[in-house]
């Protein structure tokens, strides 16, 4: 048999009588193939709308009257060996798996916390280039793998729809890859400016309402891709069996009205990727005035990466486009061309991935480069207040070669800043006591005050000699706001008309106190 699988009708062959033929070798009621309409094609395939069986070489089937088949094999088998196309998608195939490895290593690390999260950066943002990552490369390699069946099998079926439907759901994730990439890279350089002045970027103003609104406008797009090119009918593109199946079948399919729109719209996300990317550089990075200075001023500030994946992304938009208006450089056909399809299809989504791959692998976590960022400028500001801060080892050396008076009062002072005490210098002299505002000295009771007071009447000689009726009661002048106040000496307070004492002391040879003023109280 040719390696040519395009099939015409062919007469069945005679038989034996008027009512048999003979195909391979093989006996069959003529009757019952026309009652079951099955039709002889000159690929050496027996089949009707429903049913399509091998019958040359050794494949040697029979039918019975009832329709039913003996030792029959299907036409969509993996009967041809690999060739261009199969193994050019092995080589595909392999790189988009390898990719995924890495994708995760650098989502590990890229989206790994170091710092509090903050609710205006919020750290999904920085995850979700890697997450399309992992969905474009997955479509990648269920695409290119699938494509090996598209060599072998002898009848085009499942697998030249599977390949189709994942190279066509690859573009909208490519899209929101590249989309994401560029997006977060301005989100990083408004999230630097912000860490260094917080109140230098508002979140009300033009630049904000535009950084709200032009998501919205690039996901809208990408979804509109989706549904344009991804809900449609798949089962058209197997019948390219025939020349005429492939011109009045498989072509209007492929080349549709939902194909060519839905090209369009990607193409017009990839603009809006620019105009995000423009923005950032506008209102991030410092402006040049001068045609060659602001040439100068992109080249120096652009991302490579961001630069590099827009024209990858440029170019497949553009073979999207070119393949919805042309046929023969679609990947809907089995017999393209290898080199339209992965040259401009597979290669710049690839192309992308490893960019990026390369550039996380280089560049830190952001929260660490945050940090290096905040100590900078703390050394910044210590040297511009003439702040030199010693080293460590400093306060160890400095209490090894201390006196054993110091590191007492440096002892003393670590307990009283932990307990709140009276530190070292109040407890050098006991006459005065810390204060809020300063340090008081308390007046010596016994020998600061005159013996007589002229606003108080004097005690009766002895204490206990008769007196008013107040005193004969035993209750005290002194009953007043101080009237629980016990002196020191004497321990009587004015609650009660008792004497506190100590155990075992006479309290008539405890001399009474003389109240001679309201301090003494």
């Amino acid at each position: 048999m040719p390696l040519l699988n395009l099939r015409e009708l062919v007469q069945f062959p005679a038989g034996d009588n008027s009512s048999s033929t003979t195909i391979n070798g093989v006996h069959f009621n003529l009757t019952a193939l026309n009652e079951f309409k099955y039709t002889l094609y000159s690929n050496g395939t027996l089949s009707n709308d429903s049913k399509c069986y091998l019958i040359f070489d050794n494949f040697q089937p029979s039918m019975f009257d009832n329709g039913t088949w003996v030792n029959a094999t299907t036409c969509y088998i993996p009967y041809y060996g690999i060739r261009t196309r199969g193994k050019t998608s092995i080589a595909f195939g392999a790189a988009f798996g390898i990719t995924i490895m890495f994708t995760l290593m650098n989502l590990k690390k890229h989206g790994k916390l170091h710092l509090r999260e903050d609710k205006r950066f919020r750290v999904v943002g920085r995850r979700w280039q890697w997450y399309w990552m992992l969905f474009v490369a997955a479509c990648g390699m269920i695409s290119t793998l699938t494509g090996v069946d598209v060599d072998r099998y002898y009848l085009q079926q499942i697998p030249i729809i599977l390949q189709s439907f994942f190279f066509m759901l690859m573009v909208p994730g490519a899209l929101a890859m590249v989309w994401e990439g560029t997006r977060h890279w301005g989100s990083w350089q408004e999230r630097q400016l912000v860490d260094a002045d917080p109140y230098g970027m508002s979140q009300d103003d033009r630049r904000a309402k535009f950084e709200f609104y032009v998501p919205l406008v690039f996901y809208a797009l990408a979804w509109l891709n989706f549904f344009m090119t991804i809900p449609r009918s798949w089962t058209p593109l197997q019948k390219q069996n025939t020349p005429y199946q492939k011109e009045f079948i498989a072509r209007p399919a492929a080349v549709n009205v939902r194909g060519k729109a839905g090209a369009i719209i990607a193409a017009c996300a990839w603009i809006t990727i620019i105009v995000s990317l423009w923005h950032s550089l506008k209102h991030y990075k410092p402006r040049e005035r001068g045609f060659w200075n602001k040439i100068n001023g992109f080249c120096r500030d652009c991302p490579t990466k961001a630069f590099v994946n827009i024209i990858l992304l440029g170019i497949r938009v553009a073979y999207g486009i070119a393949s919805a208006w042309i046929w023969d450089l679609s990947i809907f056909q089995d017999d393209v061309q290898v080199g339209w399809p992965f040259g401009l299809g597979y290669a710049p989504i690839l192309l992308i991935i490893i960019v990026y791959e390369v550039a996380g692998y280089i560049e830190k976590n952001e929260d660490l480069v945050i940090i290096e960022q905040r100590i900078a400028r703390g050394h910044q500001a210590d040297a511009a207040l003439n702040i030199v801060k010693k080293p460590s080892w400093w306060s160890r050396a400095t209490d090894r070669f201390a006196s054993d008076d110091e590191r007492l009062r440096n002892m003393a002072m670590e307990a009283s800043a932990t307990t709140r005490q009276p530190t070292t210098r109040s407890s050098r002299n006991p006459t005065q006591q810390t204060f809020e505002m300063g340090n008081m000295n308390i007046r010596q009771r016994s020998s600061s005050r005159p013996p007589d007071d002229p606003f108080r009447d004097e005690s009766p000689p002895g204490g206990r000699g008769e007196g008013t009726g107040v005193q004969r009661l035993g209750i005290s002048r002194l009953q007043s706001d101080a009237g629980s106040t016990r002196t020191d000496v004497t321990g009587r307070t004015d609650l009660t008309g008792q004497t506190l004492t100590p155990a075992g002391t006479n309290v008539e040879t405890v001399p009474q106190q003389r109240i001679r003023s309201m301090l003494d109280v």
